[in-house]
């Protein structure tokens, strides 16, 4: 997940192609590597060579009720009124006269019965081939957390709560 200020600047857009690099380690929960990405951020790592990569992913459906003629009634008429209300206040604003103010009144009145009416004949239609309530979720079983090779023993250093060690200048080969 991303937390971006809406001050911030926007970055591009990166392609969908896998990190590279090494494995810093593996979590069983996303707060866990999430957890240790913010340990290495405190620490002044430049934590923009980090990824986290959850593997294995799974579709989970949690069953949250049992759907009622009465619960879908009661959700029709909420989302009938929000509806009814939107339009109520488009004609209060947009009226020549300032006394339409019981129009709003009468579009949330009718924007409920009309939702609820609606709901209960989609139910009623549908009834028998979804009889519950349901949240759905995408979950990985584990997250691992990926950082540039040249940065590894860097974070590993600095996770195990070690000071890190000062960093010597590797032989490059060139590429082949």
């Amino acid at each position: 997940m991303s937390n971006q200020s809406l001050f911030s600047r926007r970055r591009p857009v990166l392609p969908p192609v896998l990190p590279r690099g090494e494995v810093l380690g593996s979590y069983s929960t996303y707060a866990d590597a999430q957890g240790a990405v913010d340990a290495l951020a405190k620490a002044d790592f430049p934590v923009k060579e980090l990824s986290i990569v959850g593997n294995d992913l799974k579709s989970v459906e949690r069953v949250t009720g049992k759907l009622t003629y009465g619960r879908v009634a009661l959700a029709g008429a909420g989302s009938g009124a929000w509806l009814g209300i939107f339009f109520g206040i488009l004609f209060f604003l947009f009226s020549p006269t300032g006394s339409s103010l019981p129009f709003v009144f009468a579009a949330l009145i009718m924007g409920a019965g009309f939702g609820m009416l609606l709901g209960i004949a989609s139910y009623a239609i549908n009834r028998r081939r979804r009889d519950f309530t349901s949240t759905m979720q995408v979950i990985a079983t584990n997250y691992q957390v990926i950082v540039d090779a040249e940065l590894v023993h860097r974070a590993r250093n600095l996770l195990s709560g070690s000071p890190s060690a000062p960093e010597v200048p590797e032989a490059t080969t060139p590429p082949v």
